[in-house]
Protein backbone atom coordinates (compact mmCIF):
# COMPACT_ATOMS: atom_id res chain seq x y z
CA UNK A 1 0.00 0.00 0.00
CA UNK A 2 1.34 3.43 -0.94
CA UNK A 3 2.18 5.95 1.77
CA UNK A 4 -0.34 8.63 2.72
CA UNK A 5 2.51 11.06 3.30
CA UNK A 6 6.13 11.15 2.17
CA UNK A 7 8.61 13.76 3.34
CA UNK A 8 11.94 13.87 1.53
CA UNK A 9 14.98 15.71 2.91
CA UNK A 10 12.70 18.27 4.53
CA UNK A 11 13.92 21.34 6.39
CA UNK A 12 12.12 24.25 8.08
CA UNK A 13 13.29 27.71 9.04
CA UNK A 14 12.05 30.77 10.91
CA UNK A 15 11.05 33.90 8.95
CA UNK A 16 14.50 35.38 9.61
CA UNK A 17 16.17 32.30 8.12
CA UNK A 18 17.21 30.40 11.26
CA UNK A 19 17.09 26.66 10.60
CA UNK A 20 14.71 24.76 12.88
CA UNK A 21 15.42 21.25 11.61
CA UNK A 22 16.82 19.69 8.46
CA UNK A 23 17.24 16.37 6.71
CA UNK A 24 13.86 14.88 7.68
CA UNK A 25 12.84 11.96 5.48
CA UNK A 26 9.68 10.18 6.61
CA UNK A 27 7.03 7.88 5.13
CA UNK A 28 3.62 7.55 6.85
CA UNK A 29 1.48 4.52 6.03
CA UNK A 30 -2.27 4.07 6.38
CA UNK A 31 -2.19 2.98 10.05
CA UNK A 32 1.07 4.51 11.25
CA UNK A 33 1.14 6.48 14.48
CA UNK A 34 4.09 8.86 14.58
CA UNK A 35 5.10 10.80 17.70
CA UNK A 36 7.07 14.04 17.28
CA UNK A 37 9.19 15.39 20.12
CA UNK A 38 11.85 18.05 20.55
CA UNK A 39 12.68 21.10 22.59
CA UNK A 40 10.35 24.09 22.45
CA UNK A 41 11.28 26.05 19.34
CA UNK A 42 12.65 23.03 17.47
CA UNK A 43 9.97 23.24 14.75
CA UNK A 44 7.36 20.68 15.82
CA UNK A 45 4.33 22.88 15.09
CA UNK A 46 6.04 24.11 11.91
CA UNK A 47 6.33 20.50 10.76
CA UNK A 48 2.59 19.95 11.23
CA UNK A 49 1.83 23.15 9.32
CA UNK A 50 4.03 21.94 6.42
CA UNK A 51 2.34 18.52 6.43
CA UNK A 52 -1.09 20.17 6.45
CA UNK A 53 -0.09 22.34 3.50
CA UNK A 54 -0.54 25.68 5.25
CA UNK A 55 3.20 26.39 5.32
CA UNK A 56 6.03 25.70 2.89
CA UNK A 57 9.26 23.91 3.77
CA UNK A 58 12.57 25.72 3.44
CA UNK A 59 13.86 22.81 1.37
CA UNK A 60 12.70 19.32 0.51
CA UNK A 61 9.56 17.75 -0.91
CA UNK A 62 6.13 16.77 0.50
CA UNK A 63 3.90 14.19 -1.20
CA UNK A 64 0.32 13.64 0.06
CA UNK A 65 -2.10 10.98 -1.22
CA UNK A 66 -4.85 11.09 1.43
CA UNK A 67 -7.11 13.55 3.24
CA UNK A 68 -5.50 15.30 6.19
CA UNK A 69 -7.33 16.63 9.26
CA UNK A 70 -5.84 18.93 11.90
CA UNK A 71 -6.98 19.11 15.52
CA UNK A 72 -8.55 22.54 16.02
CA UNK A 73 -8.65 23.92 19.57
CA UNK A 74 -9.24 27.63 19.01
CA UNK A 75 -12.45 29.00 17.48
CA UNK A 76 -14.23 32.35 17.60
CA UNK A 77 -16.09 32.52 20.91
CA UNK A 78 -19.40 33.24 19.17
CA UNK A 79 -19.52 29.91 17.30
CA UNK A 80 -21.97 27.22 18.34
CA UNK A 81 -20.80 23.67 19.02
CA UNK A 82 -22.46 22.56 15.77
CA UNK A 83 -20.53 25.22 13.83
CA UNK A 84 -17.26 24.19 15.51
CA UNK A 85 -18.00 20.57 14.56
CA UNK A 86 -18.55 21.67 10.94
CA UNK A 87 -22.07 20.22 10.79
CA UNK A 88 -24.30 23.31 11.01
CA UNK A 89 -24.98 23.61 7.28
CA UNK A 90 -25.97 19.94 6.98
CA UNK A 91 -28.16 20.20 10.12
CA UNK A 92 -29.90 23.23 8.70
CA UNK A 93 -30.53 21.50 5.36
CA UNK A 94 -31.90 18.43 7.13
CA UNK A 95 -34.17 20.60 9.31
CA UNK A 96 -35.62 22.32 6.23
CA UNK A 97 -36.27 18.96 4.58
CA UNK A 98 -38.02 17.63 7.70
CA UNK A 99 -40.12 20.81 7.80
CA UNK A 100 -41.19 20.22 4.19
CA UNK A 101 -39.23 23.23 2.97
CA UNK A 102 -36.19 21.50 1.51
CA UNK A 103 -34.70 22.58 -1.77
CA UNK A 104 -32.83 20.47 -4.31
CA UNK A 105 -29.59 21.77 -2.80
CA UNK A 106 -30.79 20.74 0.68
CA UNK A 107 -31.44 17.18 -0.49
CA UNK A 108 -28.00 17.10 -2.09
CA UNK A 109 -26.39 18.30 1.16
CA UNK A 110 -28.39 16.11 3.55
CA UNK A 111 -26.58 13.33 5.41
CA UNK A 112 -28.98 11.01 7.18
CA UNK A 113 -26.14 9.23 9.01
CA UNK A 114 -24.81 12.43 10.52
CA UNK A 115 -26.87 12.47 13.70
CA UNK A 116 -25.70 8.98 14.69
CA UNK A 117 -22.08 9.76 13.80
CA UNK A 118 -22.12 12.99 15.80
CA UNK A 119 -23.62 11.23 18.81
CA UNK A 120 -20.95 8.51 18.60
CA UNK A 121 -18.12 11.05 18.26
CA UNK A 122 -19.33 13.13 21.22
CA UNK A 123 -19.73 10.03 23.37
CA UNK A 124 -16.24 8.82 22.48
CA UNK A 125 -14.73 12.17 23.47
CA UNK A 126 -16.67 12.45 26.73
CA UNK A 127 -19.16 15.07 25.53
CA UNK A 128 -22.29 12.94 25.21
CA UNK A 129 -24.58 15.44 26.94
CA UNK A 130 -23.34 18.51 25.07
CA UNK A 131 -25.99 20.81 23.57
CA UNK A 132 -25.01 21.47 19.93
CA UNK A 133 -26.48 24.99 20.08
CA UNK A 134 -24.29 25.96 23.04
CA UNK A 135 -21.60 28.59 22.40
CA UNK A 136 -17.89 27.81 22.35
CA UNK A 137 -17.39 30.71 24.79
CA UNK A 138 -19.04 28.65 27.54
CA UNK A 139 -16.56 25.75 27.24
CA UNK A 140 -13.34 25.21 29.16
CA UNK A 141 -10.05 24.75 27.33
CA UNK A 142 -10.24 21.00 27.85
CA UNK A 143 -13.79 20.85 26.49
CA UNK A 144 -12.73 22.79 23.38
CA UNK A 145 -9.98 20.24 22.76
CA UNK A 146 -12.57 17.45 23.02
CA UNK A 147 -14.79 19.25 20.49
CA UNK A 148 -11.82 19.35 18.11
CA UNK A 149 -11.28 15.62 18.57
CA UNK A 150 -14.98 14.94 17.96
CA UNK A 151 -14.80 16.91 14.69
CA UNK A 152 -11.93 14.70 13.52
CA UNK A 153 -13.97 11.59 14.32
CA UNK A 154 -16.92 12.96 12.32
CA UNK A 155 -14.80 13.97 9.31
CA UNK A 156 -12.71 10.75 9.43
CA UNK A 157 -9.70 11.93 7.38
CA UNK A 158 -6.97 9.47 6.38
CA UNK A 159 -4.30 11.23 8.47
CA UNK A 160 -4.85 13.34 11.59
CA UNK A 161 -2.41 15.89 12.99
CA UNK A 162 -2.55 16.43 16.76
CA UNK A 163 -0.57 19.29 18.34
CA UNK A 164 -0.31 18.87 22.13
CA UNK A 165 -3.80 17.31 22.37
CA UNK A 166 -3.62 16.65 26.14
CA UNK A 167 -2.28 20.03 27.25
CA UNK A 168 -5.45 21.36 28.91
CA UNK A 169 -7.06 18.06 29.78
CA UNK A 170 -7.67 16.42 33.13
CA UNK A 171 -6.95 12.73 33.72
CA UNK A 172 -10.24 11.62 32.16
CA UNK A 173 -9.60 13.78 29.09
CA UNK A 174 -6.08 12.42 28.67
CA UNK A 175 -7.45 8.89 28.87
CA UNK A 176 -10.06 9.76 26.22
CA UNK A 177 -7.38 11.07 23.84
CA UNK A 178 -5.24 7.96 24.30
CA UNK A 179 -8.27 5.73 23.73
CA UNK A 180 -9.26 7.64 20.60
CA UNK A 181 -5.73 7.37 19.21
CA UNK A 182 -5.66 3.63 19.92
CA UNK A 183 -8.99 3.10 18.10
CA UNK A 184 -8.25 5.46 15.22
CA UNK A 185 -8.47 3.56 11.92
CA UNK A 186 -6.27 5.92 9.96
CA UNK A 187 -2.79 7.38 10.43
CA UNK A 188 -1.77 9.98 12.99
CA UNK A 189 1.11 12.37 13.68
CA UNK A 190 1.15 13.50 17.29
CA UNK A 191 3.24 16.35 18.69
CA UNK A 192 3.21 15.88 22.45
CA UNK A 193 5.18 16.03 25.69
CA UNK A 194 2.73 13.52 27.25
CA UNK A 195 4.94 10.47 27.69
CA UNK A 196 1.99 8.21 28.49
CA UNK A 197 0.32 9.16 25.20
CA UNK A 198 3.61 8.65 23.35
CA UNK A 199 3.81 5.05 24.57
CA UNK A 200 1.03 4.28 22.07
CA UNK A 201 2.85 5.39 18.91
CA UNK A 202 4.74 3.18 16.47
CA UNK A 203 7.70 5.50 15.95
CA UNK A 204 9.09 8.68 17.48
CA UNK A 205 10.77 11.44 15.47
CA UNK A 206 12.93 13.86 17.45
CA UNK A 207 13.70 17.24 15.89
CA UNK A 208 17.14 18.47 16.97
CA UNK A 209 19.52 21.19 15.89
CA UNK A 210 22.19 18.51 15.36
CA UNK A 211 19.94 16.38 13.16
CA UNK A 212 16.70 14.41 13.14
CA UNK A 213 16.54 11.14 15.06
CA UNK A 214 13.95 8.40 14.48
CA UNK A 215 13.39 5.50 16.88
CA UNK A 216 10.92 2.65 16.40
CA UNK A 217 8.46 2.03 19.23
CA UNK A 218 6.90 4.24 21.89
CA UNK A 219 8.36 6.50 24.53
CA UNK A 220 10.13 3.76 26.53
CA UNK A 221 12.03 2.57 23.45
CA UNK A 222 12.93 6.15 22.54
CA UNK A 223 14.11 6.98 26.07
CA UNK A 224 16.27 3.84 26.14
CA UNK A 225 17.97 4.79 22.84
CA UNK A 226 18.44 8.40 23.96
CA UNK A 227 19.94 7.33 27.29
CA UNK A 228 22.26 4.92 25.50
CA UNK A 229 23.44 7.78 23.28
CA UNK A 230 24.14 9.88 26.37
CA UNK A 231 26.10 7.00 27.90
CA UNK A 232 28.12 6.58 24.70
CA UNK A 233 28.88 10.30 24.61
CA UNK A 234 30.03 10.30 28.23
CA UNK A 235 32.17 7.19 27.64
CA UNK A 236 33.82 8.86 24.62
CA UNK A 237 34.45 12.00 26.69
CA UNK A 238 36.13 9.94 29.41
CA UNK A 239 38.20 8.01 26.87
CA UNK A 240 39.22 11.27 25.15
CA UNK A 241 40.22 12.75 28.50
CA UNK A 242 42.40 9.70 29.21
CA UNK A 243 43.98 9.94 25.74
CA UNK A 244 44.71 13.64 26.24
CA UNK A 245 46.27 12.89 29.61
CA UNK A 246 48.38 10.10 28.07
CA UNK A 247 49.55 12.44 25.28
CA UNK A 248 50.51 15.10 27.82
CA UNK A 249 52.38 12.54 29.91
CA UNK A 250 54.23 11.19 26.84
CA UNK A 251 55.23 14.71 25.84
CA UNK A 252 56.48 15.37 29.34
CA UNK A 253 58.45 12.09 29.32
CA UNK A 254 60.10 13.09 26.01
CA UNK A 255 60.99 16.51 27.38
CA UNK A 256 62.54 14.94 30.48
CA UNK A 257 64.46 12.36 28.39
CA UNK A 258 65.78 15.12 26.17
CA UNK A 259 66.83 17.12 29.20
CA UNK A 260 68.77 14.11 30.51
CA UNK A 261 70.47 13.55 27.13
CA UNK A 262 71.36 17.23 26.87
CA UNK A 263 72.83 17.16 30.34
CA UNK A 264 74.90 14.08 29.53
CA UNK A 265 76.04 15.64 26.25
CA UNK A 266 77.16 18.82 27.98
CA UNK A 267 79.09 16.79 30.53
CA UNK A 268 80.77 14.76 27.76
CA UNK A 269 81.68 17.93 25.87
CA UNK A 270 83.08 19.53 29.00
CA UNK A 271 85.36 16.52 29.61
CA UNK A 272 87.42 17.46 26.50
CA UNK A 273 87.84 13.80 25.47
CA UNK A 274 85.72 13.95 22.27
CA UNK A 275 86.85 15.42 18.90
CA UNK A 276 85.08 18.67 17.99
CA UNK A 277 83.78 17.26 14.70
CA UNK A 278 82.10 14.39 16.57
CA UNK A 279 80.56 16.77 19.06
CA UNK A 280 79.16 18.84 16.19
CA UNK A 281 77.59 15.84 14.51
CA UNK A 282 76.08 14.67 17.81
CA UNK A 283 74.63 18.14 18.45
CA UNK A 284 73.10 18.30 14.96
CA UNK A 285 71.65 14.80 15.29
CA UNK A 286 70.24 15.62 18.72
CA UNK A 287 68.71 18.85 17.40
CA UNK A 288 67.05 17.05 14.47
CA UNK A 289 65.74 14.29 16.74
CA UNK A 290 64.40 16.82 19.23
CA UNK A 291 62.64 18.72 16.43
CA UNK A 292 60.97 15.56 15.15
CA UNK A 293 59.95 14.59 18.69
CA UNK A 294 58.57 18.06 19.37
CA UNK A 295 56.52 18.07 16.16
CA UNK A 296 55.20 14.57 16.86
CA UNK A 297 54.29 15.53 20.40
CA UNK A 298 52.53 18.66 19.17
CA UNK A 299 50.48 16.69 16.61
CA UNK A 300 49.54 14.02 19.17
CA UNK A 301 48.60 16.60 21.80
CA UNK A 302 46.60 18.61 19.26
CA UNK A 303 44.74 15.50 18.05
CA UNK A 304 43.98 14.44 21.63
CA UNK A 305 42.81 17.95 22.49
CA UNK A 306 40.53 18.12 19.43
CA UNK A 307 39.03 14.74 20.30
CA UNK A 308 38.41 15.84 23.89
CA UNK A 309 36.83 19.14 22.81
CA UNK A 310 34.52 17.34 20.38
CA UNK A 311 33.56 14.76 23.01
CA UNK A 312 32.81 17.44 25.60
CA UNK A 313 30.69 19.36 23.07
CA UNK A 314 28.71 16.22 22.27
CA UNK A 315 28.06 15.59 25.97
CA UNK A 316 26.82 19.16 26.38
CA UNK A 317 24.39 18.63 23.50
CA UNK A 318 22.92 15.28 24.56
CA UNK A 319 23.15 15.53 28.36
CA UNK A 320 20.43 17.46 30.24
CA UNK A 321 21.09 20.31 32.63
CA UNK A 322 21.52 19.67 36.32
CA UNK A 323 20.29 21.93 39.09
CA UNK A 324 22.22 22.12 42.34
CA UNK A 325 19.66 22.56 45.15
CA UNK A 326 20.62 23.77 48.60
CA UNK A 327 19.08 21.91 51.58
CA UNK A 328 16.06 23.53 53.22
CA UNK A 329 16.82 22.23 56.71
CA UNK A 330 13.21 21.04 57.11
CA UNK A 331 12.70 19.11 60.40
CA UNK A 332 11.00 15.75 59.95
CA UNK A 333 7.84 16.60 61.92
CA UNK A 334 7.59 20.34 61.33
CA UNK A 335 4.06 21.54 60.55
CA UNK A 336 3.93 23.35 57.22
CA UNK A 337 0.21 23.45 56.49
CA UNK A 338 -2.99 22.71 58.41
CA UNK A 339 -6.26 23.23 56.54
CA UNK A 340 -9.45 22.47 58.51
CA UNK A 341 -12.78 22.36 56.61
CA UNK A 342 -11.75 25.37 54.51
CA UNK A 343 -14.24 26.60 51.89
CA UNK A 344 -14.36 29.40 49.35
CA UNK A 345 -17.55 30.99 48.08
CA UNK A 346 -17.54 31.96 44.38
CA UNK A 347 -20.90 33.57 43.71
CA UNK A 348 -23.51 30.91 44.41
CA UNK A 349 -20.91 28.12 44.27
CA UNK A 350 -19.10 26.79 47.34
CA UNK A 351 -15.75 25.05 46.83
CA UNK A 352 -14.64 22.66 49.54
CA UNK A 353 -14.70 21.91 52.40
CA UNK A 354 -11.06 20.83 52.37
CA UNK A 355 -9.01 19.46 55.23
CA UNK A 356 -5.31 18.79 54.77
CA UNK A 357 -2.23 18.52 56.97
CA UNK A 358 1.41 18.53 55.81
CA UNK A 359 4.25 17.75 58.21
CA UNK A 360 7.88 17.33 57.22
CA UNK A 361 8.97 16.49 53.65
CA UNK A 362 5.69 14.95 52.48
CA UNK A 363 4.83 14.82 48.78
CA UNK A 364 1.12 15.21 48.04
CA UNK A 365 -0.82 15.49 44.78
CA UNK A 366 -4.13 17.33 44.43
CA UNK A 367 -6.20 15.53 41.80
CA UNK A 368 -9.67 15.92 40.33
CA UNK A 369 -11.46 17.01 37.15
CA UNK A 370 -11.03 20.39 35.51
CA UNK A 371 -13.01 23.06 37.38
CA UNK A 372 -13.11 21.18 40.69
CA UNK A 373 -11.09 23.87 42.52
CA UNK A 374 -7.56 22.45 42.62
CA UNK A 375 -5.86 25.78 41.87
CA UNK A 376 -8.15 27.50 44.38
CA UNK A 377 -7.04 25.05 47.07
CA UNK A 378 -3.40 25.95 46.37
CA UNK A 379 -4.13 29.67 46.68
CA UNK A 380 -5.91 29.10 49.99
CA UNK A 381 -2.89 27.15 51.19
CA UNK A 382 -0.51 29.92 50.12
CA UNK A 383 -2.64 32.66 51.65
CA UNK A 384 -3.42 34.66 48.51
CA UNK A 385 -7.08 33.76 49.11
CA UNK A 386 -8.84 33.79 52.49
CA UNK A 387 -11.28 30.98 53.30
CA UNK A 388 -14.99 31.81 53.47
CA UNK A 389 -15.28 29.33 56.34
CA UNK A 390 -12.97 26.96 58.14
CA UNK A 391 -9.33 27.75 58.84
CA UNK A 392 -5.89 27.58 57.25
CA UNK A 393 -2.66 27.62 59.23
CA UNK A 394 0.71 27.74 57.47
CA UNK A 395 4.45 28.16 58.11
CA UNK A 396 4.51 31.81 57.10
CA UNK A 397 7.39 32.81 54.86
CA UNK A 398 8.41 29.21 54.10
CA UNK A 399 5.84 28.46 51.36
CA UNK A 400 6.22 29.33 47.69
CA UNK A 401 4.10 28.66 44.62
CA UNK A 402 5.00 28.14 40.97
CA UNK A 403 2.23 28.04 38.39
CA UNK A 404 2.62 27.00 34.76
CA UNK A 405 3.30 30.64 33.81
CA UNK A 406 5.64 31.32 36.79
CA UNK A 407 3.77 34.48 37.71
CA UNK A 408 6.29 35.54 40.38
CA UNK A 409 8.71 36.56 37.61
CA UNK A 410 8.65 40.09 36.17
CA UNK A 411 8.66 39.66 32.35
CA UNK A 412 10.37 43.03 31.81
CA UNK A 413 13.20 42.44 34.29
CA UNK A 414 16.35 40.36 34.08
CA UNK A 415 16.62 37.08 35.96
CA UNK A 416 19.23 38.66 38.24
CA UNK A 417 17.08 41.72 39.01
CA UNK A 418 14.05 39.54 39.74
CA UNK A 419 16.08 37.31 42.03
CA UNK A 420 17.49 40.29 43.96
CA UNK A 421 14.01 41.84 44.24
CA UNK A 422 12.79 38.68 45.94
CA UNK A 423 15.98 38.37 48.05
CA UNK A 424 17.03 41.97 48.79
CA UNK A 425 19.57 40.89 51.41
CA UNK A 426 21.86 39.29 48.83
CA UNK A 427 24.50 41.30 46.98
CA UNK A 428 25.20 40.84 43.25
CA UNK A 429 27.97 38.26 43.78
CA UNK A 430 25.83 36.11 46.08
CA UNK A 431 22.89 36.36 43.67
CA UNK A 432 25.10 35.33 40.72
CA UNK A 433 26.38 32.35 42.72
CA UNK A 434 22.84 31.29 43.60
CA UNK A 435 21.65 31.53 39.99
CA UNK A 436 24.69 29.58 38.77
CA UNK A 437 23.46 26.60 40.83
CA UNK A 438 20.38 26.64 38.57
CA UNK A 439 22.50 26.77 35.38
CA UNK A 440 22.13 30.55 34.88
CA UNK A 441 25.83 31.33 34.71
CA UNK A 442 27.55 34.61 33.91
CA UNK A 443 25.64 36.48 31.19
CA UNK A 444 22.68 34.09 31.35
CA UNK A 445 21.67 35.78 34.62
CA UNK A 446 21.23 39.06 32.72
CA UNK A 447 18.67 37.69 30.27
CA UNK A 448 15.22 39.34 30.19
CA UNK A 449 12.53 37.07 31.63
CA UNK A 450 10.23 37.65 28.63
CA UNK A 451 12.84 36.07 26.32
CA UNK A 452 13.00 32.79 28.24
CA UNK A 453 11.52 29.52 27.04
CA UNK A 454 8.96 27.73 29.20
CA UNK A 455 11.62 25.47 30.69
CA UNK A 456 13.95 28.39 31.39
CA UNK A 457 11.14 30.34 33.07
CA UNK A 458 10.37 27.44 35.37
CA UNK A 459 14.08 27.02 36.17
CA UNK A 460 14.31 30.74 36.97
CA UNK A 461 11.25 30.41 39.18
CA UNK A 462 12.85 27.49 41.02
CA UNK A 463 16.00 29.58 41.49
CA UNK A 464 13.96 32.39 43.02
CA UNK A 465 12.11 30.20 45.54
CA UNK A 466 14.84 27.68 46.32
CA UNK A 467 18.07 29.63 45.77
CA UNK A 468 17.70 32.28 48.46
CA UNK A 469 19.14 32.29 51.98
CA UNK A 470 15.85 30.79 53.26
CA UNK A 471 14.62 28.38 50.56
CA UNK A 472 10.95 27.47 50.60
CA UNK A 473 10.21 24.39 52.68
CA UNK A 474 6.84 23.72 51.03
CA UNK A 475 6.67 24.14 47.27
CA UNK A 476 3.22 24.42 45.67
CA UNK A 477 3.16 23.55 41.95
CA UNK A 478 0.16 24.22 39.72
CA UNK A 479 0.34 22.25 36.45
CA UNK A 480 4.09 22.90 36.15
CA UNK A 481 4.59 20.68 33.08
CA UNK A 482 1.77 22.04 30.90
CA UNK A 483 3.91 24.10 28.53
CA UNK A 484 7.27 22.38 28.93
CA UNK A 485 9.05 20.17 26.44
CA UNK A 486 10.06 16.72 27.63
CA UNK A 487 13.70 17.67 28.22
CA UNK A 488 12.60 20.48 30.54
CA UNK A 489 10.14 18.20 32.35
CA UNK A 490 12.94 15.73 33.03
CA UNK A 491 15.21 18.51 34.38
CA UNK A 492 12.37 19.58 36.68
CA UNK A 493 11.79 15.99 37.80
CA UNK A 494 15.47 15.52 38.62
CA UNK A 495 15.54 18.76 40.63
CA UNK A 496 12.39 17.94 42.60
CA UNK A 497 13.62 14.41 43.28
CA UNK A 498 16.64 15.94 45.07
CA UNK A 499 14.54 18.58 46.88
CA UNK A 500 14.41 17.83 50.61
CA UNK A 501 11.32 19.98 51.30
CA UNK A 502 7.62 19.20 50.97
CA UNK A 503 5.59 19.27 47.75
CA UNK A 504 1.91 20.01 47.11
CA UNK A 505 1.30 19.46 43.41
CA UNK A 506 -1.60 19.88 41.02
CA UNK A 507 -0.89 17.89 37.86
CA UNK A 508 -2.66 15.56 35.45
CA UNK A 509 0.69 14.16 34.30
CA UNK A 510 0.78 10.76 35.98
CA UNK A 511 4.38 10.04 34.94
CA UNK A 512 5.52 13.34 36.41
CA UNK A 513 3.81 12.58 39.73
CA UNK A 514 5.43 9.14 39.85
CA UNK A 515 8.86 10.53 38.97
CA UNK A 516 8.87 13.08 41.82
CA UNK A 517 7.80 10.50 44.40
CA UNK A 518 4.23 11.52 45.29
CA UNK A 519 3.25 9.64 48.45
CA UNK A 520 -0.50 10.33 48.63
CA UNK A 521 -3.29 12.02 46.72
CA UNK A 522 -6.05 14.34 47.85
CA UNK A 523 -9.07 14.29 45.53
CA UNK A 524 -11.22 17.42 45.13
Amino acid sequence: MSALLTLTDLSAATPDGRTLFSGLTLSVGARDRIGVVGRNGSGKSSLLAIVAGVAAPATGHVARTGRIGTLAQDWPEILSIAEALGIQAVRAATARIEAGEGSEADFAAADWTLEARVAEALAETGLAALDLDRRIATLSGGERTRVGLARLLIEAPDLILLDEPTNNLDAAGRTAVAAMLARWRGAAIVVSHDRTLLEGVDRIVELRAIGVRQVGGGWSAFAAERDAERARAEAERDAAARAAKTADRAAQDRREAKARRDKAGRAYAASGSAPKILLGRQAERAENTAGRDDRLAERQAEAAGDRLAAARAEVEIVTPLTIDLMPTGLPANSELLAMDAATLALGDRILGPWSLSIRGPERIAITGPNGAGKSTLLRLALGTLAPSSGSVRRAEGRLAMLDQHVGLLDPAATILDTFRRLHPGLDANAAHAALARFAFRNRDADRIVATLSGGERLRAGLACVLGGPQPARLLLLDEPTNHLDIASIEVLEAALTRYDGALLVVSHDRRFLEAIGIEREVKV
